[in-house]
């Protein structure tokens, strides 16, 4: 009876080691793994929630799992880093936080997080399209992978890896053309906003004068069409193919008379304010009204699209299993 009695508190020890090993290895993969969603970012505040529901819904789907913000344009950090400072901006914008106003780069940030302990960092761009900006990007985790040392216990990195932009990259193993399959169904809210409005489509993308990046915009555009062939639906970039200019073409082409115009990007911000919707005579809305459109603009960040989000959210998370890597 005795040896019994006294086996129950090493029973008890026994069992409270093991749950408290377990809990451990749970703390420490938690503690190690983080997450970079890297964007271009914005200097405007109304733009910011089209970067932040990202973050949010990342976050949702990892609750265990660090994640941080980094602005790739050094002249937006800029202007965050200059507004530390400025009390008025602060009190006329309360609820934004200290990490816009301390934003890094993607290389500073997971300098940090480096430092901080975190041997596995995974980065989700919010890019839309593989074009310039994504592959700077990924010439920076390319760079980083590349430090070697003579210990391989003490290479900075146990894993660091970049997933894919919202349209997809290259490669058979995540076809691009299922990622721009995924974009048009998280767009139906829009298309039926423009049915419902008896009106086209148009989205303003932002492109680039030298990358061949309009063939996955125009993919997704005639996706859109074949999904939803009640609604004319239409793109335009900033820079590059396809102009304004052609679209105009197409569009009178096709007798459209009312034309929704909407951003296809993260945010709505300098671009959507000004390049699309402003006043001035070089804006899409004045070129289209003075083409004889009849022009209503959304001044909204696909990023504030669950639908949309969860694109970036999902591209995350199958690069965590293509390099078996556990978020929680």
């Amino acid at each position: 009876m005795n040896s019994v009695l006294r086996s129950i508190p090493l029973t008890f020890l026994c069992l409270f080691l093991f749950i408290s090993s377990l809990h451990a290895q749970e703390t420490a993969e938690k503690d190690t793994n983080a997450i970079v969603i890297a964007t271009f970012g914005t200097t405007v505040p109304s733009a910011l929630p089209g970067i932040l529901h990202i973050r949010d819904r990342m976050q949702k789907r990892f609750p265990g799992t660090e994640v941080r913000i980094a602005f790739t344009s050094n002249m937006i950090r800029k202007v965050w880093h200059k507004r530390q400072h400025d009390e008025a901006f602060k009190k006329a914008n309360p609820t934004i936080t200290d990490d816009i106003f301390y934003v890094k780069g993607p290389l500073a940030t997971i300098a940090d997080l480096q430092d901080e302990g975190f041997s596995t960092i995974l980065v989700q761009p919010g890019h839309i399209s593989l074009g310039e900006e994504y592959m700077d990007l990924v010439s920076y985790i390319n760079g980083l992978n590349a430090i070697t040392t003579i210990k391989e216990k003490n290479r900075p990195f146990l894993r660091l890896a970049i997933s894919r932009p919202a349209l997809g990259t290259m490669g058979p193993k995540h076809p691009y053309s299922d990622d721009i399959n995924e974009v048009a169904k998280s767009l139906a809210a829009d298309i039926g906003k423009a049915r419902e409005a008896g009106a086209a489509l148009l989205y303003m993308a932002h492109g680039n004068d030298f990358f061949p990046s309009s063939g996955a915009y125009l993919q997704l555009v005639d996706v859109l069409r074949m999904q939803h062939p009640e609604t004319k639906t239409y793109i335009a970039s900033v820079e590059g193919f396809p102009s304004l200019e052609t679209t105009i073409r197409e569009m009178k082409e096709d007798k459209v008379q009312k034309v929704i115009l909407k951003p296809l990007m993260d945010v709505a911000g300098d671009h959507a304010h000004n390049d699309m919707a402003g006043g001035g005579p070089d804006s899409m809305k004045s070129i289209l009204i003075k083409n004889g459109f009849q022009v209503t603009t959304v001044i909204e960040g696909m990023g504030e699209q669950d639908g949309f989000a969860d694109v970036f959210v999902n591209h995350l998370a199958q690069t965590a299993v293509d390099f078996g890597v556990t978020l929680k």
